[in-house]
Parts: structure tokens; sequence; C-alpha cells
């Protein structure tokens, strides 16, 4: 909540809610993984390209609310080489490790560059 006037719920006459906060690094990991899981189990790679776009734009938006353009493009870049590296490692640990993997180092230096604090 914001601190001032409006101190629980049940003061707050704009009808504004604020929205749980979920860490941005939380997010892009979800989505790496669950982008990959959607596209091995129903087949369909888009529909994977789909879940792995909407979770990157969730916590690029997060991101950019937080901490502006630059931490919003960081993000993006290290979500992307997250699921660009995970394909070489792939061919030789198989692609869940390496997608477990992709998304933990994903995970680890977002919420190590921003989340944290």
């Amino acid at each position: 909540m914001r601190s001032g006037s409006h101190d629980r719920p049940s003061d707050r006459t704009t009808g504004e809610f604020e929205r749980a906060r979920v860490p941005s690094s939380a997010v892009a990991a979800t989505g790496l993984v669950g982008g990959y899981a959607v596209a091995r189990w129903t087949g369909k790679r888009p529909l994977g390209g789909v879940v792995l776009g909407a979770a990157g734009l969730a916590a690029g938006r997060e991101r950019h609310r937080r901490g502006g353009v630059r931490a919003a493009a960081g993000l993006g870049a290290l979500y992307l080489a997250g699921f660009a590296g995970a394909h070489p490692p792939a061919r030789k640990v198989g692609a869940w490790p390496a997608v477990v993997g992709a998304a933990a180092v994903v995970a680890a230096a977002a919420w190590a560059t921003a989340d944290r604090a």
C-alpha cells in the first residue's frame, strides 16, 4: 500500500488497488520454463513462443516500472540470451536440464541486478 491517507483497503475511495508485485526474475524464469513446457507438451512451438513472449513482456513491464528503460532493455537482452543459450547445451545434457539451467541463470542475474533491492 502507499503511505499516506490510504492505510487500509477499506479506506480506498478511488477504487485503485495495488497489484501484487512479483519479482521480474521469477516471471522471466517461469516464462522460459513454461514456454518450453507448453511447446513440448502441446507439440506446438508457436504456442510455447506465445507463453515465452507474454512472460517476457510482463517481466519487462515490471522492470521498466521499477527501473526505467535501461533496466527493462537489460532484462530483455538477458531473457533472449537465456532462450538462445539453452539450445546448444540441450544437445549434450538434454532439453529440460538446459532450459532449467538457463532459467536459473536468468533469474539469478535478474534478481541480483534489480529485484533484491
